[in-house]
């Protein structure tokens, strides 16, 4: 049937789609990670391997950490998102980067097919199809696992009958891992109650007592830890293993997913939950009340459209400008206190901070108007409810 490029995680179900479409298919198939720094070189190594073992032709890693950063984390940030003010989309915003990295691998190499491992459950599978079909509609798309409706113990069986018996154990909790943060999925999230333990976290809270920190911001973008600059990914990946022990970061995701259905999923999200307040934080201060506004408006559409697949629609290309453009002054030091389970923001300081005296002091001092202006802005601000009130008493 030709070449066959398998988007591989070295998991169950893209280890089963490598036999079965080489196997069954007689395919000549090719394998490929996309990392969006979830992955140590260990573990990387450990997947090639794997895939290799399997009967891939070829297996390439693909690094794009840097470009997931750049293309979609900066401006999530600019826009404080948080999908249902809790969740700061850290798997579902991969997703779409690992498809394009992917299929443009897929090209590289001439595949005439490609195949991932998504099952018709959930969203994953909506999000890779839709970026395959967009950017390679000549490239024909393959799920077996989807196709097949195959449960996990007949892939286990399948691979075992041709010779594979790795320790294919069911964890008791499902981890996603990337740069801005891990997903969680266990028992306890496929109903309304109940929290996840402790043990389902990858990074336990050991940590006690009370830490500060300061995260420096240039332009929005969180650009030096305690003083030090550093790279954006590489704060971010520090701040992770500074906060994640105190067990900061944890949460529960209530959210509608794009084929229609409820879904609950735990996180760990430390470094990126602290990054978005301390920002926000910083542009109370130096934003204005209408910047603030629509930048609102725009952050959570673009949070939406984003994790429903849509980042190729030219549209988010309009967002991110502005976006980006309303951070020219959100510079400045945010200082931010750790405890177990808990951060909050101690205050922050900025050479553009709207709070300034030279204005006044809200509650204390006012140097910008008289007590007669405010007798004439409130008469005139009053007028429109006053007209309604006497016309329709």
């Amino acid at each position: 049937m030709g070449k066959v490029l398998v988007a591989f995680s070295g998991g169950l179900d893209t280890s089963f789609c490598v036999k079965y479409l080489k196997h069954e298919k007689n395919m000549e198939v090719h394998t490929a990670l996309v990392n969006t720094g979830g992955f140590s070189a260990e573990e990387l190594s450990g997947i090639e391997k794997k895939a290799l073992e399997l009967g891939s032709l070829s297996h390439k890693n693909i690094d794009i950490t840097e470009e997931y950063y750049q293309k979609c984390i900066r401006y999530m940030v600019y826009g404080n998102v948080l999908k249902n003010g809790t969740y700061p989309l850290s798997v579902s915003s991969e997703r779409a980067f690992q498809a394009m990295a992917t299929i443009s691998y897929a090209k590289e190499i001439g595949a005439k097919h490609i195949a991932h491992g998504s099952t018709g459950a959930g969203n994953d599978q909506v999000r890779f199809d839709l970026i395959f079909q967009v950017m390679a509609p000549e490239i024909d798309i393959i799920t077996p696992i989807r196709d097949l409706k195959i449960s996990r113990q007949d892939e286990i069986d399948y691979l075992k009958k041709h010779g594979f018996d790795f320790p294919w154990t069911k964890a008791k909790y499902s981890i996603n891992q990337g740069l801005w943060g891990t997903s969680v999925g266990g028992v306890e999230t496929l109903k309304a109650g109940g929290e996840l333990p402790e043990e389902a976290y990858p990074i336990q809270a050991t940590k006690t007592g009370e830490e500060k920190i300061h995260i420096g911001f240039e332009k929005g973008q969180a650009g030096s830890l305690n003083g030090k600059k550093m790279n954006p990914v590489a704060l971010i990946q520090t701040l992770h293993e500074v906060a994640a022990p105190y067990g900061i970061g944890r949460d529960i995701h209530v959210g509608d997913t794009i084929v229609g259905i409820k879904g609950r999923v735990g996180f760990e999200a430390a470094a990126p939950l602290i990054i978005i307040k301390a920002h926000q934080l910083l542009e109370k201060h130096t934003l204005t009340k209408w910047q603030m506004y629509w930048k609102e408006m725009l952050g959570n559409w673009y949070g939406m459209l984003l994790h429903e697949a849509q980042y190729l629609d030219p549209v988010m290309r309009n967002m991110e400008v502005f976006l980006e453009s309303t951070q020219e002054f959100v510079t400045g030091s945010v200082e931010v206190c750790l405890q177990p389970y808990h951060f909050s923001l101690a205050g922050c300081s900025s050479e553009h901070d709207l709070m300034s005296s030279v204005f006044g002091e809200y509650g204390e001092i006012n140097k910008a108007f008289t007590g007669d202006d405010v007798k004439g802005f409130t008469k005139i601000l009053s007028m429109q409810m006053k007209i309604w009130k006497a016309i329709n008493k």
